[in-house]
């Protein structure tokens, strides 16, 4: 490996939500009654950013831009929008990508917000699928849009698949005319295949349904996975979707803020930029600027596939491992993420503990984990393990000894 994914960096006291949450007892679904016990340290695996310091070339791209000391208004250079064709080219193969095509977005929920005002009117339903990620609930449900979702399955083999008759029911019944389509899907960690996008693709343009599409995990598909970009199924999907991306998750830039939109049909990039100008939020920040052109960068690229390596082999480790000692917990080795969403139903049933039970258990013994029931999982778990593999074995380890090793719902 030419990059450090090993090191342990301390993360407490330098302002991250994934450490600082936890050990205060506050949000992020934990459970304020429950602290982390004596003698355990906190392995953050819950909120999706990492625990890997950011590529070589965005800190640089950073650094040397900061050094300049005049941070007044500025204008995004024509760099900005060329690191993104060229992303957008030789990692997702699009062609015909120009900058007018191109548009910031404060954060990838911002972008979704600012979608939906445009396509939505008051008390409009939004059709998602879930397990869904919890941004998109409360991104509908604050600005009072109605949820409706078209749940997936899973097939014979157990890949979670989109359910294309009910979602055709759904759509007719309750008249919705917008989708959010969330590519790669999270927490399920499925990178939809062409013909799957297709498929609903068409349904969308049957019904006259816009979707607003959610592509910030489109850099990580695992091996043997490929990115599709919805816009690029067909004609109609390149006019018919508004996309967000932002190299956010997998270069470990949240705390940035800086997402973009591609948005090919002219109504639609118009009404969008005036909501942002109605707004007045929507201004770019310079570093965060730098940072996508120096993740963007030949370097950046070489960077983000060896941290592809990493990820999948301590989701192999994780899948194998919860496989062979965790019986009653039930995961899939995902195409996509760095997330796993652990189905612990049948564990909770042997065992006779609830799901809330077992993730106090969880928290309490320093693995902060997150509740899958926002994400629409019952009795499920979403673990995060962009991580150095130390600190996965010793997840690993306390949820086989401690976590998971005794029922009647005592805590650890």
């Amino acid at each position: 490996m030419t990059y450090d994914f090993e090191t342990i960096v301390e993360r407490r006291g330098k302002d991250a939500v994934a450490v600082e949450a936890p050990a205060a007892g506050t949000s992020g679904g934990f459970f304020p009654e429950t602290e982390v016990k004596e003698g355990f340290s906190i392995i953050p695996m819950w909120v999706a950013d990492m625990n890997f310091q950011t590529a070589p070339a965005v800190a640089e791209a950073i650094r040397s831009r900061a050094e300049h000391h005049l941070y007044g208004y500025f204008l995004p250079p024509q760099g900005y929008f060329q690191s993104i064709i060229h992303w957008q080219r030789t990692r997702n193969g699009v062609t015909g990508l120009t900058p007018d095509h191109i548009g910031y977005e404060n954060g990838i929920l911002g972008g979704v917000v600012s979608a939906l005002r445009i396509l939505c009117s008051d008390g409009d339903p939004i059709l998602i699928q879930s397990p869904a990620y919890v941004g998109f609930t409360h991104c509908i449900e604050d600005n009072g849009w109605k949820i409706v979702l078209n749940p997936l399955r899973r097939d014979e083999n157990g890949v979670w698949r989109l359910d294309y008759e009910d979602m055709k029911r759904k759509i007719v019944e309750n008249n919705i005319h917008t989708a959010i389509f969330c590519s790669p899907h999270n927490p399920s960690g499925r990178v939809w295949e062409a013909w799957e996008i297709e498929q609903a693709m068409e349904i969308f343009a049957q019904h006259n349904v816009y979707v607003v599409a959610d592509e910030v995990w489109s850099d990580l598909p695992l091996p043997g996975h490929r990115h599709i970009p919805t816009q690029s199924v067909s004609e109609d999907a390149r006019n018919r979707t508004i996309a967000l991306y932002s190299p956010s998750k997998a270069f470990n830039l949240a705390g940035l803020v800086g997402s973009y939109h591609i948005i090919y049909n002219p109504y639609l990039r118009d009404r969008i930029r005036h909501q942002a100008q109605m707004t007045h939020y929507n201004h770019m920040n310079v570093l965060s600027m730098h940072a996508l052109m120096g993740a963007y960068s030949p370097e950046g690229a070489k960077w983000l596939d060896e941290l592809r390596e990493v990820i999948t082999e301590n989701l192999r480790v994780a899948v194998d491992f919860i496989r062979q000692n965790l019986p009653g917990v039930k995961t899939d080795m995902p195409e996509g993420t760095y997330m796993l969403f652990l189905d612990c139903t049948d564990w909770c049933s042997a065992n006779g503990v609830d799901i809330e039970t077992l993730q106090k258990r969880g928290i309490a013994a320093g693995v902060i984990w997150q509740d899958g029931r926002p994400f629409y999982g019952d009795c499920h778990i979403r673990l995060n393990l962009a991580l150095p593999k130390s600190l996965l074995e010793e997840a690993l380890q306390r949820m086989k000894d401690i976590i998971f090793a005794a029922a009647g719902g005592t805590t650890p």
